[in-house]
């Protein structure tokens, strides 16, 4: 039986490349969710002319975004099996998108992440402090829960029931560092497979400055005390 999948797109003022990424997602998805976080250009109008569902999210925040599309997902009548994570930037290949799921599929695996490893990367497509961010997070998972993990990359995929049992909450930065603490916590299976990352288009509203880089990081680093110390 046919598993079905749907894709969640977070996305702030990513006109020039919202259009592209929906193209590029892979045919055995079922629908295609973009968030439009508060943007004041096109990004709309693109992600609907290229076939994807929209939806209007005010409050600023990754976070705030992902939680509109759950919710969405939440009250269609048939539930998807499947729910992929993907920024709307064009830095992920949305070609590799049956990478991730045939894990969960052929192996039963609960959630998975597409891990930016650095053969696959494209010079200058994560910044520094993405990178120590990424170290420093993965480090410290692996010596207070031994984790796994080597990367927060957003290009995921998760049971749905798994994913509304993690009940998120971060509404900002810390959205995917809360997730895998959660799928620690409770125990879920877990992978990473090895996916290219290349130059996105636009500047980063995160990395691409000092304040964001400086808030992601707290954000992160106050997940991973708040758990380490329950």
């Amino acid at each position: 039986m046919p598993h079905l999948i749907k894709v969640i797109i977070p996305a702030y003022n990513e006109e020039a490349s919202i259009g592209k990424v929906v193209a590029e997602v892979p045919k055995i998805v079922d629908e295609i969710v973009v968030v439009s976080n508060n943007s004041t250009d096109a990004t709309r109008e693109n992600a609907e002319a290229a076939g994807a569902t929209v939806l209007s999210e005010k409050r600023k925040g990754y976070g705030y975004a992902c939680l509109k599309g759950i919710e969405y997902l939440s009250t269609q009548g048939t539930k998807p099996d499947i729910v992929v994570f993907l920024d709307g930037d064009y830095s992920d290949y949305p070609s590799e998108l049956a990478n991730l799921v045939d894990l969960i599929i052929e192996e039963d695996i609960d959630f998975v992440i597409g891990a930016r490893v650095k053969k696959w990367r494209e010079k200058g497509a994560m910044t520094f402090p993405q990178i120590f961010g990424n170290w420093l997070a993965t480090s410290l998972m692996k010596l207070f829960f031994n984790a796994k993990f080597t990367d927060l990359g957003p290009f995921r995929a998760i049971k749905y029931e798994k994913l509304l049992a993690l009940k998120m909450q971060d509404k900002t930065y810390g959205w995917t560092i809360e997730m895998q603490l959660k799928v620690l916590r409770q125990n879920l299976s877990y992978k990473e497979v090895p996916v290219h990352y290349k130059n996105r288009i636009g500047i980063s509203k995160v990395s691409g400055t000092v304040k964001g880089a400086i808030f992601a990081g707290v954000k992160i680093l106050s997940w991973i005390f708040k758990y380490s110390f329950k």
